[in-house]
């Protein structure tokens, strides 16, 4: 269980604030990030292997995959080390998960390239389920800066 608190808001539900990343595997993945787009994808993925509960390093990859069904692998590790994060930080299934806060970005990332990637191989009902998940979790849903 984490230190991290879960706070209540006054106007809703509590919220859930993601414990940081590991400091190494922030560099590595800005590092990898920074090479040629060419050498891009495979840098990331040793990231990952390196640091298999990166929440962002999963949604990096996901992003940079050579094909849907790649993408919706790496989205829905991401997406499924992300609950069990926000279990171990508190959150009982409810409340705010808000990309306001850097922390929670990676995983918010792999559940909208979840959503994004659902659609694209057809699953309709995963990306309606993804969609409505993500209002429910940040109602500001999407940020401008999504790619950030």
């Amino acid at each position: 269980m984490s230190d991290a608190p879960v706070n209540l808001t006054r106007s809703g539900p509590p919220e859930t604030i993601l414990d940081p990343e590991p400091p190494q595997a922030v560099a590595s993945l800005a590092e990898a990030m920074s090479l040629p787009e060419e050498r891009r994808r495979d840098e990331v993925a040793e990231v990952v292997a390196q640091f298999p509960r990166f929440l962002d390093g999963w949604a990096r990859l996901g992003q940079l995959a050579r094909d849907d069904a790649e993408a919706y692998a790496a989205f829905r590790v991401g997406y499924h080390r992300g609950l069990d994060r926000l279990r171990q930080n508190g959150w009982r299934g409810s409340g705010y998960v808000r990309w306001a806060y850097e922390v929670n970005r990676g995983f918010l990332r792999s559940l909208a390239g979840l959503q994004a990637t659902a659609a694209a191989i057809g699953e309709q009902d995963e990306e309606e389920r993804c969609r409505l998940f993500l209002h429910q979790l940040d109602p500001s849903w999407p940020p401008r800066d999504l790619e950030a």
